[in-house]
């Protein structure tokens, strides 16, 4: 049994009451139609775990009788309000010693107070298998709660290290344990591309696998240029089937968590290149690419080549209901274009005035198209450049919060995911242990602070802000034994940043290091190796692979600079 103080997230409310309710032999679940893919999970959960039968009511009736977990969407103005007043995952938690009852404004709702329930039960309760007897009891309690934030997410890259379906789906099932509600899919990189296309073909044909990899971060050679230390000389590769993709999202979608995918452009696309050279600038077959970083290989501007990714798009958005439709936008070098005659001439054909102009205007044309069909584009902030974007288009400010605080007064919608706040790739320490260290130093209680929302707006302009997400990328992140530990604990201040903000109250770090003590039980019990407090155990170490630490001063310089062009 668990006090309802101890959930994550905090709730805005919670009351205790009197007695305790225990799950028995006897205990039965009611659900109203529109509810009854929570009672399908809920049932899954308990029964795995408690060892219980936790059979439905005879008929769908009794939900007003005794030993009855009963779970219903209402219309219910006395639920708290979400953004914007919506209360569509908003939910009502009543515990007495009789009966359980979850209200929720829709069955996402009931389904976040379902988490709530399982959170206030021992944690074996999220194991997949019985380990005891009991007693499976939980404290009377009334718990109201609603989220600060619409989106509320994590980007996962499978394109630099690919993850199984089965994988991706646990980390669905975390997420969607912590009220997380999004999972940015990012397929396509200039070292993998992991979607089917059945219009194309050699996207995965060839472009899905790589000979080797690069081993660690680039090192400083004696010249003083950065260099590849090694690579591993091993094959690495995989993507996903379209009938994949649809099981992820019909997954995804029965626990609340929209999948969200993202095809890079116009950078980030040596995998396509590879695939199909005639897209690229110079033309000249080249390879996938088994370095990090940056690849100087972009998109040419003809339209063959608009059309190209118009087909990918098509297939994608068949594929995924969610509304966004990712469009990459980041990192794209402009040397090619700077360099060749052809693209010159491109240019000048369309009335542009640079290279800047001629990403966006890449950009806009795959948002429209997005638009076009009935959903909305986002991008990387590097999209805000040449200044030509759709009011439409929505902003990921991924280098600080400038993107946000630009779009948001140019009048975009905005997710803002900042590296300095949410980069989950980023390493947890100074230790010397620390496997593979990248970047700065982002522990649990920078993550817990992290605000989407820059200081500096209006009312009109905050209201831009949607959400936020956290990013994983997996250069270094060879495994699921390595995501879990760069994930957790971090994400569970992530979804105490994004579901409770300031709206429970100040935020007390110390009072969530608290709740977060109790909730690494919970975790054990999933299976999830997070990272302790005490650092990593020598088998999550890396000795001897350099990393590319670098300190708040050398990043905060580098983004500033990087940022100057976008800066309203």
């Amino acid at each position: 049994m668990v006090d309802s103080d101890m959930l994550i997230p905090r709730p805005r409310r919670t009351e205790p009451g009197v007695g305790t309710f225990a799950i028995t032999p006897s205990t039965r679940i009611a659900a109203d139609p529109a509810s009854e893919s929570v009672r399908l999970y809920l049932q899954q959960t308990l029964r795995g775990s408690t060892g219980m039968p936790v059979r439905d009511t005879a008929d769908g009736t009794g939900s007003d009788g005794p030993d009855v977990i009963a779970l219903r969407v209402s219309d219910d103005e006395t639920l708290p309000g979400g953004p914007g007043g919506d209360r569509s995952e908003s939910f009502r938690l009543v515990v007495t010693s009789d009966r359980v009852t979850v209200t929720g404004g829709s069955a996402a709702g009931v389904f976040y107070g379902v988490q709530a329930l399982l959170q206030s039960l021992p944690a074996d309760v999220y194991r997949k298998g019985r380990v005891g007897t009991g007693p499976w009891t939980i404290a009377a309690t009334t718990v109201e709660d609603a989220p600060a934030f619409a989106w509320r997410g994590v980007m996962l890259d499978v394109a630099r290290h690919f993850r199984t379906k089965h994988e991706v789906m646990r980390v669905i099932d975390q997420l969607a344990a912590h009220r997380l509600n999004r999972l940015h899919f990012h397929l396509t990189e200039d070292q993998g591309w992991r979607i089917e296309i059945r219009k194309y073909p050699r996207l995965t044909e060839i472009g899905s696998w790589r000979k080797e990899s690069q081993v660690g971060a680039h090192v400083l050679g004696p010249d003083g240029e950065l260099i590849v230390a090694g690579k591993d000389g091993r094959p690495h590769g995989g993507y996903y089937t379209q009938d994949d993709i649809r099981e992820i999202v019909a997954y995804a979608a029965d626990r609340f968590v929209t999948v969200v995918p993202e095809i890079e452009t116009p950078g980030h696309v040596r995998a396509a290149l590879a695939a199909y050279p005639s897209l690229g600038v110079s033309g000249d077959p080249i390879d996938v690419w088994t370095e990090w970083g940056i690849a100087d290989d972009v998109l040419n501007a003809e339209e063959s080549t608009i059309t190209f990714f118009q087909d990918v798009l098509d297939e994608v958005i068949a594929l995924f209901p969610s509304e966004y439709i990712g469009v990459g936008g980041d990192e794209c070098p402009k040397v090619q274009w700077e360099q060749d005659p052809r693209t010159q001439e491109r240019i000048r054909e369309l009335g542009l005035e640079d290279e800047e102009q001629l990403q966006a205007w890449i950009i806009g044309r795959l948002a429209a198209h997005v638009e076009s069909h009935g959903r909305r584009a986002f991008g990387w902030d590097e999209i805000l450049e040449g200044g030509t974007l759709s009011k439409s288009a929505t902003v990921l400010s991924w280098r600080g919060l400038t993107g946000a605080r630009t779009a948001a007064r140019r009048g975009h919608d905005v997710i803002s995911a900042p590296d300095d706040q949410v980069y989950l790739d980023y390493r947890q320490s100074d230790l010397e242990t620390e496997p593979i260290p990248v970047s700065i130093v982002l522990t649990v209680d920078d993550v817990f602070a992290f605000d989407p929302v820059p200081d500096d707006l209006t009312e009109e302009e905050r209201a831009h802000v949607i959400g936020g997400q956290g990013n994983m990328w997996t250069e270094h992140v060879d495994s699921a034994r390595k995501l879990d530990y760069q994930l957790f604990p971090r994400v569970a201040a992530l979804a105490e940043a994004l579901w409770s903000a300031d709206v429970t109250g100040p935020r007390d770090v110390a009072e969530f290091r608290g709740r977060l003590v109790e909730h690494v039980a919970r975790l054990e019990a999933m299976g999830i190796e997070y990272r302790h407090e005490a650092g990593p155990f020598p088998w999550e170490q890396r000795p001897g692979v350099p990393g590319r630490p670098h300190t708040r001063e050398e990043r905060a310089a580098y983004i500033d600079a990087v940022t100057a062009n976008i800066a309203d």
